[in-house]
């Protein structure tokens, strides 16, 4: 009996998540949904050069992690507590600084990420600027602790 009760609370589950993510297909562009389905670059980076965490006006907090070499941004990865608006938000400006001098990655502004995302409805906009205002204070974090190494660091 306990078999048939946990088989069929499966079944409900996946139908929900079905019904969530169709629900989500209608509404968001594809690679919104598939940032948010299987996001890139996310997870914590062991000894990141910058570091920027940000809370947003809806709750949202976001983390980028930036490994950077001659001023160029080698690596990136992000973490969120957010929605998948925010998730694929966070993985699309990770995504989009790999490889970027410091300075062009500063100009990944939030219209940026909507544009490379496909956009966002108007409701959820605000995760890519949390994205972008993030990762530009990863680089700022760099920065800062390049130009005084003796300084305590954000991510210290």
């Amino acid at each position: 009996m306990a078999c048939e009760d946990t088989s069929d609370l499966d079944r409900m589950v996946e139908e929900i998540q079905t019904s969530i993510i169709e629900d989500a297909k209608a509404t968001l562009s594809e690679e919104v949904v598939n940032r948010w389905l299987h996001p890139k670059n996310i997870g914590k980076m062991e000894d990141p050069d910058g570091l920027g965490c940000i809370t947003g006006p809806c709750g949202d907090t976001m983390e980028i992690s930036l490994k950077i070499k001659n001023d160029i941004i080698m690596d990136a990865t992000f973490m969120t507590d957010g929605c998948g608006t925010s998730i694929a938000s966070g993985s699309m400006a990770a995504d989009l600084s790999t490889g970027k001098d410091i300075r062009e990655a500063m100009e990944i502004s939030q219209e940026v990420v909507l544009d490379a995302l496909g956009g966002l409805p108007e409701d959820n906009e605000h995760c890519a600027l949390l994205a972008s205002n993030t990762l530009k204070e990863a680089i700022r974090d760099y920065l800062v602790c390049k130009k005084d190494p003796w300084k305590r660091c954000y991510r210290k």
